[in-house]
């Protein structure tokens, strides 16, 4: 049986990484907390985007776009969305299962689909496969999301899309469901196949024209149905964090319960020894 000394020092390092563990979950839960405010502000200004471009759609004009064109898909491209930091639970595992499973029924090869990347953790892993990459440089996604960080892949994946290069773009992220559960999704944005806008008779004037609003607004839109998965992907690694870091507060309260059992019985049969050995001591005394 081990050492009363070398038990208890198991249970002082155990209780550390309890509290390390612990202030992690707090943490965790106070930035879901923020996150949930930032989808709930960002709502707004992209259901007010979509509600122009349906009732611009929905009108007599005569308008049209590349990005609501469906062609015949030559090439792909994705947008997969992980984290910068680990301790997440299987987050990015998740995603990159499902990713690859998805890409090997798609496509025969890697020549057929272009990947960009959102996160060092994926940066990294994906940097070793046999990938063609879109980003070549990590792209880091704070918990404060900057639109600007991410706006240099986006335009670059707009314009592949513009000049053909690539015939569909679809993203990965992890979707919030609520702080137990966070679903891998995959989504097709790339062509708009549907405006859920709330239509109206235009009672104004579109200045310079309607072709031209549209023409600005696409781009709009595409880039904020990104930063939406973005900010909705942020929320599900603060609750999965959050759980991990749970789970790994109760399992260490599990372990320090069972060392103190067995430090308890090794300090028990020290004690006993030493009775022992006081009474044969004793006895031969006599």
């Amino acid at each position: 049986m081990a050492s009363t000394r070398h038990i208890k020092s198991k249970i002082n390092a155990t209780q550390k990484i309890s509290q390390i563990t612990k202030a992690m979950n707090m943490v965790s839960a106070s930035k879901l907390r923020k996150a949930e405010r930032t989808i709930k502000e960002y709502r707004p200004f992209i259901k007010s985007v979509q509600n122009t471009i349906a009732t611009i759609l929905s009108s007599n004009i005569d308008v049209s776009h590349k990005m609501l064109e469906e062609r015949k898909v030559k090439k792909t491209g994705y947008l997969i969305i992980t984290t910068d930091r680990g301790l997440a639970g299987g987050y990015n595992a998740n995603i990159y299962r499902k990713f690859f499973n998805d890409v090997k029924l798609k496509h025969k090869s890697s020549d057929e689909y272009f990947v960009g990347v959102l996160g060092s953790r994926g940066f990294s892993y994906l940097l070793n496969k046999d990938l063609k990459l879109i980003n070549k440089n990590v792209i880091n996604i704070r918990d404060d999301v900057q639109f600007i960080d991410i706006l240099d892949l986006i335009q670059k994946m707009i314009d592949m899309y513009i000049i053909e290069e690539i015939d569909e773009i679809i993203v990965y992220y992890n979707k919030y469901m609520n702080t137990l559960n966070q679903q891998v999704t995959f989504e097709k944005i790339l062509p708009v196949s549907n405006i859920n806008g709330e239509k109206s008779k235009i009672l104004y004037e579109l200045e310079p024209s309607p072709q031209a609003v549209l023409d600005t607004l696409m781009p709009i839109y595409f880039q904020n149905v990104i930063y939406g998965f973005i900010l909705n992907a942020k929320a599900s690694e603060h609750a999965a964090r959050m759980n991990a870091m749970n789970n790994a507060t109760n399992n260490a309260k599990e372990i320090i319960n069972k060392l103190t059992v067995h430090y308890n019985r090794a300090r028990q049969a020290a004690i006993t020894q030493e009775i022992t050995e006081i009474v044969s001591g004793a006895s031969a005394l006599k």
